[in-house]
């Protein structure tokens, strides 16, 4: 049924208007579009967005949406580097009042059941969970989950940190902040020592670092079922 709803979804093309783009850190930036009202979507999944406003090769590119569905914007955050991609320099363009195109939401990367779950974000793998845990923000249902967001930054640059932590202080959602891999697996050795196969784990970041946490969870006896991958490329 997923599938067929990913698979519908996925023909499904709509204009959103830009509204604004911003800065979260030096070559990070956060593009922000009006969304309109019969959009929604289960917090983690991705879009499909396309560049409208002129002519580029592989003008259609995947972001998570950084937003929660009860928010009223769609956003997106990317790192963006100083030789930028066409797709890229073509986002940078983008002015108060033009449109992208967005096919999706699509994705299985979001929760469904209240099992305990150990989030992983490396980077800019953040954005899908910020969705995440603004959604459980805003049906202030916190209280009734286990979640743990163990967010690694080797730059600790931490982006929407504020917002995190402000979360973090209101549910019982906890968030870790980390800047080394054996920190890391330390981290989650706590977690898999509490929950084990019980529990449920995500990870979102660079497709490397999502493969290799992967590979050691299972190492810890965490079953393939239990794990869902969430992998950025750079583009």
């Amino acid at each position: 049924m997923s599938f067929l709803k990913d698979l519908f979804s996925i023909f499904k093309k709509r204009e959103l208007l830009f509204l604004e783009s911003y800065k979260e850190s030096d070559d990070v930036y956060t593009f922000l579009f009006e969304k309109e009202k019969d959009l929604t979507w289960n917090a983690g999944q991705y879009g499909l967005f396309s560049i409208t406003h002129k002519s580029i090769k592989n003008a259609t590119k995947p972001f998570s949406l950084a937003s929660a569905s009860t928010e009223n914007v769609v956003k997106i955050t990317t790192r963006i580097s100083d030789d930028p991609s066409d797709f890229k320099k073509a986002m940078l363009e983008l002015k108060q009042g033009m449109k992208i195109k967005m096919s999706g939401p699509v994705g299985a990367f979001y929760l469904q059941e209240n099992s305990p779950s150990l989030l992983i974000a490396g980077g800019i793998g953040i954005t899908p969970f910020r969705s995440i845990v603004k959604q459980i923000e805003a049906e202030k249902n916190g209280d009734e989950k286990q979640i743990h967001l163990l967010y690694m930054d080797t730059r600790k640059s931490y982006l929407y940190k504020d917002e995190l932590d402000g979360i973090a202080n209101h549910t019982s959602i906890s968030v870790t902040y980390l800047d080394s891999r054996n920190d890391l697996e330390q981290k989650i050795d706590k977690f898999t020592a509490l929950y084990k196969d019980n529990g449920k784990y995500f990870i979102a970041g660079p497709k490397s670092m999502v493969e290799s946490v992967s590979t050691y969870l299972q190492s810890n006896h965490i079953s393939k079922r239990n794990i869902k991958k969430d992998a950025f490329f750079g583009y």
